[in-house]
């Protein structure tokens, strides 16, 4: 690990203002960005650690909805009264993605930053486009089993590991920032990630010594809440795979609500809402589902290892949709 400064904050508009070099970086509970810096995969020359600030609290909103601190931490999130009550999609996808001791650690607002689990990216003897722009990405013709179908590009084919965010984007949470001007922006969760394009290495829209303050989530949406993923192992695994789903049939038995977002297969949170109106008002019956499964997957591309991924996200979408239809949560 190279040398760095370290600074501590105690309120938002000091910590942009400390963090306005271009090397620096924000660390709270720092379980993915320590792990980069041990590798020198990121090396800021300055750390401006932001655990002092205010921004620990889960309130409510005036349209019913909840606006979350970025330094909750994921085990008080998943936790939360209002949240296992009213989001409790958000509460499954949480607790699916990391061990206890990560939860106590992991802040929501880094949750949103994770970085990649590519093999290439993390082994810096190796060429990766996102780590070092123009080197290439030998992920394409090599070890690729757990890297994206969807979103991806001839520059870069890595998967993005984050399952809280994927149940944010199911949710259209909003994510409000400090900036180094003294001003602050409101980015809705779909604008918020980066396709990698020619520019893997720019992964999301923030600005240098952009901070993330809140998440907003709107008011709670009527269905049965689910959260299914599919890893190499019972737990404490990266989606090969992963569903958040909020469906509600009516009366008929014709699906009133349909909400989708996939994890594992996507250079980010994926989601697409023509698939959501392709499924809403039928009885999801097999012919729709394979259309909806079509519409989602027409550009996906394998490459060769992660295949799979393509028949595996068909089943898991039937799975999903069939169960909502049988009144079956997961």
């Amino acid at each position: 690990m190279k040398r760095f400064e370290y600074i501590r904050a105690l309120e938002p508009q000091q910590a942009v203002m400390f963090a306005t070099p271009k090397e620096a970086s924000f660390i709270a509970g720092g379980t993915n960005l320590l792990d980069l810096m041990k590798f020198e995969i990121e090396t800021p020359t300055k750390l401006v650690d932001v655990t002092r600030l205010e921004l620990e609290q889960i309130e409510d909103t005036a349209d019913g909805g909840l606006r979350i601190g970025t330094l909750v931490s994921n085990s008080d999130l998943a936790a939360h009264p209002s949240v296992i009550a009213n989001y409790p999609v958000l509460s499954r996808a949480i607790l699916a993605g990391a061990t206890g001791q990560l939860r106590n650690k992991a802040t929501t607002g880094g949750n949103f930053l994770q970085r990649t689990r590519c093999y290439y990216f993390y082994h810096t003897d190796s060429p990766c486009n996102k780590r070092e722009p123009g080197t290439g990405c030998p992920a394409i013709n090599g070890e690729n089993r757990p890297l994206a179908i969807l979103g991806t590009s001839d520059a870069c084919i890595a998967q993005h590991p984050s399952d809280m965010a994927v149940a944010m984007r199911l949710l259209d949470a909003t994510i409000e920032t400090a900036k180094t001007d003294g001003s602050t922006r409101k980015i809705p969760i779909k604008d918020f990630y980066c396709l990698p394009k020619d520019t893997p290495h720019i992964e999301n829209v923030l600005e240098s010594g952009e901070l993330i303050t809140h998440v907003v989530l709107p008011a709670p949406i009527k269905g049965i809440h689910t959260y299914d993923k599919v890893r190499d192992r019972a737990s404490y695994a990266f989606a090969l795979v992963s569903c958040a789903a909020v469906i509600d049939a009516d009366d008929n038995g014709n699906l009133a609500t349909v909400r989708l977002a996939f994890g594992g297969i996507g250079t980010q949170p994926w989601r697409n809402e023509d698939v959501e109106d392709l499924l809403t008002n039928t009885q999801g019956d097999d012919d729709t589902i394979k259309q909806a499964a079509d519409l989602l997957l027409k550009d996906a591309k394998g490459s060769g290892q992660n295949d799979f991924k393509i028949p595996l996200t068909r089943r898991l979408l039937k799975q999903v949709i069939k169960r909502a239809l049988a009144g079956e949560g997961a």
